[in-house]
């Protein structure tokens, strides 16, 4: 009869990898764990199947129980966290206690800290000292831009560990210069996964299933979508031999659903909506002002985060208070009064008045009850007007998102809609 340490090994001839994310800063929720997500993206990339991912806090015990569990299930364990100088980063001390192996400190480690000291002159401190330690017979892998190197280490048949800081730049760095590169070369690496991300705004998720049912039953490449606040993302998944074949493999299927779908897709992979209104801007050598209420400067933020927006956008107006409303947009306090400050009418007077003032091609303005008080029958939480003022265009319309919704969900939406239809606004005035 087998014992059950042994049924765990049988199981280990599963191919497989997992992520272990090492931290109780990400336990307690002060950070949020971004590492685990980038590093599943890059086994995806290349062909290594992943199943699980741990978090651990910085406990010896739980630790050392963590990695002996992955030890006898998958063939890879990835660790981030853990590796720096002060007592907390234990990470590479207790796998090497896991496996009743001495550390070594290694002196070309040692050489490398001194050189990124500020002051060539000062002497290493212990605590700087024990990144030297590492488990013999590990390679070491180099980290360029801070201090805490990583290893790859198999300390057992089948199995290897590889470590990364948990600064993610830091890891990023060294993933893609070393530890990407020796996984391929070992053979770890099977067949290229690749994906495409297709991003779609003005239709829920149900609606752009509904319209695409074929294309979710297929098995490669394979079809999902997804739903995030204001935005409904499509990812195509192809796997195959080559890159250049998960690439001919995607094509036609991202051409199917732009087809199938028409404005509604607004850009691919990173792409965001702020940076096709921008493009679409500079394309035309025209510019845009905001004048902005409940978003409290969002769409003027979003904007600018984007490189070149100078060129097209100058500027905006805050109107929170109804007295800026009237003294620097020139929104009549007649309408005010009449139609309340969350009206199609104010909204409008808002957008021509920034317009005027800026003397800008295209202008955008919103004003909407965020919550979560404030609201009444007529005007709940969560009703949002907006006006696009271009050239030839003078548009006005209300959302309402919902009183169920939070303040910051309704801001978001506000921004994301407005960007929207401002974009659609654009690619439809002649």
């Amino acid at each position: 009869m087998k014992t059950s340490k042994e049924i765990n090994i049988d199981k280990k001839n599963q191919f497989g990898a997992e992520i272990l994310c090492i931290g109780s800063e990400i336990l307690l929720g002060n950070i949020v764990n971004t590492n685990s997500q980038w590093i599943a993206e890059q086994l995806a990339i290349l062909g290594i199947p992943h199943f699980r991912q741990t978090v651990i806090g910085d406990n010896p015990a739980r630790l050392k129980e963590a990695i002996l569990e992955s030890s006898n299930r998958s063939q890879i364990l990835i660790t981030t966290g853990g590796l720096g100088p002060t007592p907390d980063d234990i990470t590479t001390k207790i796998i090497a206690d896991a496996f009743n192996t001495p550390l070594q400190q290694r002196n070309n480690i040692l050489m490398d800290l001194k050189n990124k000291m500020k002051n060539k002159y000062s002497k290493l401190s212990e605590s700087q000292k024990k990144q030297s330690l590492l488990p013999k017979g590990a390679k070491i892998i180099n980290n360029y831009s801070g201090t805490a190197p990583g290893i790859i280490w198999s300390p057992k048949d089948n199995f290897t560990i590889i470590t990364f800081p948990g600064v993610p730049s830091e890891l990023k760095e060294m993933w893609r210069k070393e530890a990407s590169n020796w996984l391929i070369n070992n053979n770890f690496s099977k067949k290229i996964i690749s994906s495409k991300v297709l991003h779609f705004a003005g239709i829920s998720e149900s609606l752009l299933a509904d319209k695409i049912p074929h294309l979710l039953k297929a098995n490669n490449p394979t079809v999902a979508t997804y739903a995030s606040t204001g935005e409904v993302k499509i990812r195509i998944t192809a796997k195959g031999e080559s890159l250049e074949e998960t690439n001919r493999s995607i094509k036609p299927i991202e051409k199917e659903l732009t087809k199938l779908t028409g404005l509604k897709c607004f850009g691919v992979d990173n792409t965001t909506l702020e940076e096709v209104v921008i493009k679409l801007l500079l394309s035309r050598k025209e510019t845009i002002a905001v004048a902005e209420s409940c978003t409290g400067g969002g769409i003027g933020s979003k904007l600018t985060k984007i490189p070149g927006s100078s060129k097209i956008f100058y500027g905006g107006v805050i109107a929170y208070n109804n007295s800026i409303k009237q003294d620097i947009l020139e929104v009549p306090e007649e309408i005010i009064n009449t139609h309340g400050a969350v009206s199609k009418q104010v909204v409008e007077a808002m957008a021509k008045g920034v317009q005027k003032k800026f003397k800008a091609s295209w202008a955008i303005s919103v004003s909407g009850i965020a919550g979560p008080t404030g609201g009444s029958k007529l005007k709940p939480v969560g009703l949002v007007n907006f006006c696009i003022k271009g050239p030839k265009t003078l548009i006005t319309w209300e959302e309402r998102f919902g009183s169920n919704k939070t303040r910051e969900d309704i801001q978001k939406l506000s921004v994301l809609n407005a960007l929207d239809r401002l974009r659609l606004s654009i690619i439809m005035e002649n």
